[in-house]
């Protein structure tokens, strides 16, 4: 019964952390300017705000991953620098700077545990 209850606890433990790996992931694809990637892991439907644009609420997956590789591109987004990241229950937040061409832009993503798995749920870019 003990090996059963430390195997169980060594599990649990380990799907704790898989959360954090998305956001490593979530980073990783911004700092690479992987907008197919980090488009990976948007909500099936998302609030975005683009700069100079008016923000989008419920946006689809789809549409949303479109928008986000075309503003990738036209910006030249090639960097991130992660400022601050936390997590309160269910629902985490990081911000940092994307770096592109000859501008940055600050950005905000609002992100949801759904299982064991991190969905972004809002994004804004000024």
């Amino acid at each position: 019964m003990k090996k059963f209850l430390l195997l169980l606890g060594f599990v649990v433990s380990l799907s704790a952390f898989q959360p954090t790996a998305d956001s490593d992931k979530i980073v990783t694809a911004l700092k690479q300017g992987d907008a197919a990637q980090f488009s990976s892991f948007l909500d099936n439907f998302i609030d975005l705000k683009l700069p100079e644009k008016d923000e989008v609420k419920s946006v689809g997956k789809t549409q949303a991953g479109i928008t986000l590789k075309s503003f990738f591109d036209a910006n030249s987004i090639n960097g991130f620098e992660l400022s601050s990241q936390r997590e309160m229950g269910g629902t985490s937040y990081m911000t940092g700077k994307l770096q592109g061409g000859s501008k940055s832009y600050n950005i905000t993503i609002l992100m949801k545990a759904k299982g064991d798995k991190l969905s972004i749920i809002t994004i804004r870019i000024n």
